[in-house]
C-alpha cells in the first residue's frame, strides 16, 4: 500500500494513517461535570508517542481547540516543536470553553468567534498557520455555514490556513462546505460495524478526503473492552454509545456488538494483523479517499497503529467477506 494519500483536492499528502489527539488532552467536563476526555494522561508520555509515531512515518495529526479545553494543543505543538514543517497538523473550532476550569461553556457559529477561535489556536499550537481547521459544530445552520465556509477562504488568502473541512456527519451539510474552493475533507464516524455510504460516495465524487474519527468504535474494536472493566470516571466512555453499554458498571460492551466484533475476527486478523490494525485495513480498502485518525495515549498505541500501515488494506475478497458476515 502506498503510505500516503492525498488530503482530497488539496494536494496535501499526509500518511495514509493520521492519528487524533482527543484522548491527550487529559480530563476535561460539560458544564453538567459530565466527563468529555478519555481519563487521565501523562504529557511526557503523551508527548513520547507523538515522537514514535513520526519516527513510524504518521504525518497528520488532528486535534480540536477544545479537547481538554485547549490541553491537546498545547501538548501536540510541544511534541511537535521543530519538526512542525514535517506534519500536517488539522483543528476544529466552534465550541467555547474555559481553559482554567477545563469545562465547555458552549458554541459560537460567529463569523467573528471562528477568527478568534483561529488567532488562540495557533498560539497553541505554537505555529502561524493550520493546514486543515474544522468547523467542530456537526448540526450548524446551513445558511450560517456557507457564510463560514467564504471566510476560511479568507482565512486561507491571508495564509492562515492551507483548506478547511467540516466535522459532521450529514452529507447534505457536508455539500455546503464542499462547494468552497478550498474545501479538500470532512471528518465523519466510520468504521467496519458503522459504513456511511452516502458520506463516502460524497468524498468520492466531490473529491474530498474522509476524515475516519471512530475508527476503532471507542475502543470496541481493539479487542480489550469485550469482558469490559469499568472505566475511570473522567473517562466520556462511561457514559459511552450503543455498542458499550454497561461500563459504567463494568458489565462490558454489549453482547450483540461483541458478537459482531467475534464473527469478524478471522477475517480482520488476517496475515498476522491485530485487530485494531484489520479495523484500519477496513477503511483503507473501503475508499481510497479515507485517513482513519485513531486516538492513543501512549507509546505502545502509537507503535501498535502505525504497524497497520505496513500490513495494508484488506484484499477485495475480504471486504466482500465483511459485508456477508455483517449482513449488508
Amino acid at each position: 500500500m502506498e503510505s500516503n494519500r492525498t488530503l482530497g483536492r488539496s494536494g496535501i499528502q499526509v500518511s495514509a494513517l493520521g492519528f487524533g489527539c482527543w484522548a491527550i488532552g487529559g480530563e476535561w467536563q460539560a458544564a453538567d461535570g459530565q466527563p468529555l476526555g478519555w481519563g487521565k494522561v501523562d504529557d511526557e508520555e503523551s508527548v513520547r508517542a507523538v515522537h514514535r509515531a513520526l519516527d513510524l512515518g504518521v504525518t497528520f495529526f488532528d486535534t480540536a481547540d477544545t479537547y481538554g479545553a485547549g490541553h491537546s494543543e498545547r501538548v501536540l505543538g510541544r511534541a511537535l516543536g521543530r519538526r512542525r514543517a514535517e506534519v500536517v497538523v488539522a483543528t476544529k473550532w466552534g465550541n467555547v470553553f474555559d481553559e482554567e476550569t477545563r469545562t465547555l461553556t458552549g458554541s459560537d457559529d460567529s463569523p467573528e468567534y471562528a477568527r478568534r477561535a483561529l488567532t488562540a489556536s495557533l498560539r497553541r499550537l505554537g505555529t502561524d498557520h493550520v493546514d486543515l481547521y474544522q468547523l467542530h459544530l456537526s448540526d450548524a445552520d446551513l445558511g450560517r455555514a456557507a457564510e463560514l465556509r467564504d471566510l476560511c477562504e479568507e482565512f486561507v488568502k491571508e495564509g492562515l490556513v492551507r483548506a478547511y473541512a467540516w466535522s459532521t456527519d450529514d452529507p447534505v451539510r457536508a455539500a455546503v462546505f464542499a462547494e468552497g474552493e478550498h474545501c479538500t475533507a470532512v471528518q465523519h464516524a466510520l468504521n467496519v460495524l458503522q459504513d456511511a455510504p452516502e458520506m463516502v460516495r460524497l468524498c468520492e465524487e466531490s473529491g474530498l478526503a474522509s476524515i475516519n474519527r471512530s475508527p476503532l468504535a471507542m475502543g470496541l474494536l481493539t479487542g480489550k473492552h469485550a469482558q469490559g472493566a469499568a472505566l475511570e470516571s473522567g473517562d466520556i466512555r462511561s457514559r459511552p454509545p450503543a455498542w458499550l453499554q454497561g461500563f459504567s458498571e463494568g458489565s462490558g460492551a454489549d453482547p450483540q456488538w461483541v458478537a459482531r466484533v467475534d464473527a469478524l475476527k478471522d477475517v480482520l486478523t488476517s496475515d498476522g494483523r491485530t485487530l485494531a490494525q484489520g479495523a484500519l485495513a477496513w477503511l483503507w480498502a473501503r475508499s481510497p479517499r479515507t485517513v482513519p485518525i485513531p486516538g492513543f495515549r501512549s507509546v505502545a498505541q502509537a507503535e501498535q497503529n502505525a504497524g497497520a500501515l505496513a500490513k495494508g488494506p484488506l484484499t477485495a475478497a475480504q471486504l466482500a467477506d465483511v459485508d456477508r458476515i455483517l449482513g449488508r
